[in-house]
């Protein structure tokens, strides 16, 4: 196969024996190369600029702008870029908003060896694969934080600056309610206070969907 038809690869990882096994991964495949590997952010975007890599390789737990402002940079210099995210664990957080930032595909550490490669194919071709496991959580996690209009409703005010009391009143429910809603919420949205919470549901666009009036 010819060189010129292989996917070019930037990877940045900051773990350095991670980021060599990455390395010789993917250096193993006929029909892909390395063209460059940084273990930290900002030189990683430098790298990105300079080499215009076709898949980029970003570790989300970074140092030095972690993968998620490393994901944003890159896309902002090319909206049309390719990455692959790592994780180390199911349930980071931070996989929904990699995604959201335009990450083609997000791939467990634990699975690197075994379908790294594959998943660069994929993306390099234009594809979005995800694995089974990273499918169900976000799955689950779309579940866990559907808010019902009720809760909404009760979130908008407590946006506004009311009080438990002045939001039972003007709903018409008690306010054992309305501290029932708003602790959901809170567990939902995994808010450390009520503030917290309607301030993340209203990023979340929450607060866009209430059939019911302000």
């Amino acid at each position: 196969m010819s060189s010129v038809s292989k996917a070019r690869v930037l990877v940045a990882e900051d773990h350095s024996l991670r980021n060599t096994g990455i390395a010789a991964t993917i250096e193993r495949e006929p029909d892909m190369e390395i063209i460059g590997l940084s273990q930290d952010g900002f030189e990683a975007i430098a790298r990105f600029q300079a080499l215009r890599p076709d898949v980029t390789v970003v570790d989300l737990r970074m140092t030095n702008l972690a993968g998620l402002g490393l994901i944003e940079a890159i896309r902002a210099v090319e909206p049309e870029a390719r990455i692959v995210a790592l994780t180390e664990a199911i349930d980071d957080v931070s996989i929904k908003t990699a995604l959201r930032l335009g990450a083609a595909s997000v791939l467990l550490k634990r699975w690197c060896k075994s379908h790294l490669a594959e998943t660069i194919r994929a993306v390099h071709r234009g594809e979005r694969p995800l694995s089974e496991e990273i499918t169900a959580f976000l799955a689950h996690r779309r579940v866990s934080e559907s808010l019902t209009p009720r809760e909404i409703s009760v979130m908008k005010r407590v946006a506004c600056g009311k009080s438990n009391r002045e939001v039972a009143k003007e709903l018409e429910i008690s306010e054992y309610t309305v501290k029932s809603h708003v602790k959901s919420v809170m567990t939902k949205l995994g808010a450390n206070d009520r503030t917290h919470a309607a301030m993340m549901a209203f990023r979340k666009g929450f607060f866009g969907m209430d059939p019911e009036k302000f």
